[in-house]
Order: C-alpha cells, then structure tokens, then sequence
C-alpha cells in the first residue's frame, strides 16, 4: 500500500525552484518530487562504471573534456 508522505514549512524560495524545475522537465510537482525521491533512494554506485551510468540518470554531465582535465590537475598536485 502506498505511503503518503509530507514535508512541512518549505521556505517559498525552494518551493518555486522545484515547481520551474518540474515544469522544465514537463513533470507535475508531484512527478518531480517523486523523481528526486527516486533517484535518493536509488543504491549508491559501487564502481565507476556504476557511478558513470548513475551520473548519467541524475542528468549530470560536464563539458567534453573537463573532467579529464581536472583528474590530471588532481593527480599532478604536487603541493600535497
């Protein structure tokens, strides 16, 4: 049986960002809460193929190239 769920108190600033953001992915701000709950509960990724594929559902990206970049600036650190 389906649980109903409730959050209390949500500021107007946050409420409008969700209700544009449901709107931009043509979703019903239940739609789009449901989606966020979804993807929150989902199990974390145990690899990077797993984290890639994960990224991927939530819609994250980076631009062609960028986080190649920032690896190689990680790894080359030398003032650790």
């Amino acid at each position: 049986m389906p649980v109903t769920l409730s959050i209390k108190n949500v500021p107007d600033a946050l409420a409008e960002r969700l209700k544009q953001q449901a709107a931009h992915h043509h979703r019903s701000l239940q739609g789009e809460l449901m989606a966020i709950i979804e993807a929150a509960a989902e199990p974390h990724p145990r690899g990077l193929r797993e984290f890639s594929d994960f990224a991927r559902r939530l819609g994250v990206h980076s631009p062609s190239g960028h986080s190649t970049r920032m690896i190689r600036e990680d790894r080359d650190d030398s003032g650790r």
